[in-house]
């Protein structure tokens, strides 16, 4: 049987299982372990426990589990609360006020979490019932609120960049950087849409009333108090680490003490707090673990059959396609494979094949796998939101308020789908966006 045909059977086997519905680490492992004693025999026991100790070497993932455990501290606590209260008052007298202070407080909340759901927990449980209450439109803000909790993956400290950097053995740091700019472009193009939509449309979104208006501007201020304690740590957390005070691993540590501090001095800590954090942070941190070790014997299996270079030269020789072809191409199976799975499963799926083709093709561009990183990590923006089977969809319909079905949810979509799909092309046509500060910061 020829090597295409093998890493063929591979791929269908582990899509096959994955559609049953089961565990995708476990789906990952069962195709690994089938495919080795297939092709090698019992001397094929060795290889998970081979990918088991590369994993434990990996320091990065020694990060995971701490930022983890800093978004949840810093949202069970209720800072993430007090920060809405600071962005309702401070951005009430624009067009479509609240709705653009939403978008920004998903970007503070992604600074400090690293996780999609926690921006869309917070923003279902407190954003949408303000929102509501005032008379914005339903299909706008639940748009808003979901295409703003993806920033969590772009920005820094992104834990789905994490499980990227080591299975594509890049630098953490470098990525996180080089996802900065386009993340907050992104930010910047959903502000303007909200408000050229309210300015086109004001009944989409109603202005405050004269009571909230009329404000001081001392109970402004002590309101803004809220926004200090996040950016305080993450600007501690990322300056340490940038300026080469302090290790990735330190700076999470960091980072996890500081959100614990902070909810002491708010006298919000407790066992129950504690505990209930721990056991989240445990259950997502054992997920992407064993997620980790599935690829890692997966791509042990597909590299050694050699179907990575059989593919190569079916692209780029067979086939004769450009090197922009070849990656329009993997964008475009990346916009198809998030329609069905969540952002682990589809960098599993292609990690063995496009990360060493990526690395093989000639792009002519600095840091050229920190930018396909960028560009993954936004396609898994796409994966969150898009329907028929993006999960945020579905946890949006269990958090929002009743008053928000399925068919809004699924309506609200749309506009931000486009709108991260025009970002992608930006950062294609102009890859500087996501490189230039990596390669900035490091001289």
């Amino acid at each position: 049987m020829s090597h295409e045909m093998i890493a063929l059977m591979m791929f269908a086997g582990m899509v096959f299982l994955m559609l049953t519905g089961q565990r995708v680490f476990a789906m990952i492992g069962a195709v690994a372990a089938a495919s080795a004693l297939s092709l090698y025999g019992n001397a094929s026991a060795e290889l998970p426990f081979n990918a088991a100790f590369k994993l434990f070497s990996w320091h990065a993932l020694l990060t995971l589990p701490l930022f983890v455990y800093m978004g949840h501290m810093m949202s069970k606590s209720g800072i993430a609360e007090e920060l809405y209260q600071m962005m309702h008052v401070w951005f009430g007298k624009l067009s479509g006020g609240l709705a653009l202070g939403t978008i920004f407080l998903m970007v503070i909340i992604s600074a400090i979490n690293g996780l999609s759901v926690a921006g869309l927990a917070i923003g279902s449980a407190i954003a949408l019932p303000e929102m509501l209450r005032r008379g914005y439109d339903k299909v706008l803000i639940t748009g808003v609120v979901q295409g703003g909790s993806t920033l969590g993956i772009l920005l820094p400290p992104s834990v789905v960049m994490v499980l990227f950097a080591v299975i594509a053995r890049q630098p953490v740091s470098d990525l996180w950087l080089a996802g900065v700019f386009p993340g907050l472009l992104m930010a910047v193009i959903f502000a303007i849409y909200v408000y050229v939509r309210v300015k086109l449309n004001p009944s989409l979104a109603p202005k405050l009333s004269e009571e909230e208006l009329a404000m001081p501007l001392s109970e402004k201020l002590k309101l803004l108090r809220a926004g200090i304690i996040p950016v305080l740590i993450f600007v501690l957390m990322i300056g340490l680490f940038v300026t080469g005070n302090t290790s990735l691993l330190e700076s999470a540590a960091v980072g996890a003490t500081s959100a614990t501090l902070a909810a002491a001095w708010k006298g919000r800590l407790s066992w129950s707090l504690i505990n209930e954090t721990a056991r989240e942070t445990m259950s997502i941190s054992a997920l992407f673990m064993w997620v980790i070790l599935g690829a890692l014997a997966f791509s042990s299996v597909f590299d050694g059959i050699g179907a990575v270079r059989a593919i190569e030269n079916v692209f780029i020789h067979n086939w004769e396609l450009s090197p922009w072809m070849v990656i329009v191409l993997m964008q475009l199976s990346f916009i198809v494979m998030g329609m069905f799975l969540d952002d682990t499963a589809m960098l599993v799926i292609v990690a063995p094949l496009y990360i060493p083709l990526v690395a093989a093709l000639d792009l002519g561009i600095e840091n050229q796998m920190i930018w396909f990183g960028i560009l993954y990590t936004m396609t898994c923006q796409i994966a969150y939101i898009s329907p028929p089977f993006g999960y945020n969809l579905f946890l949006m319909r269990g958090l929002a308020p009743k008053e928000i079905t399925l068919v809004d949810i699924y309506k609200s979509i749309w506009p931000f789908v486009l709108m991260i799909m025009f970002t992608i092309a930006l950062i294609m046509m102009f890859p500087q966006i996501a490189t230039w500060l990596p390669s900035y910061v490091r001289g």
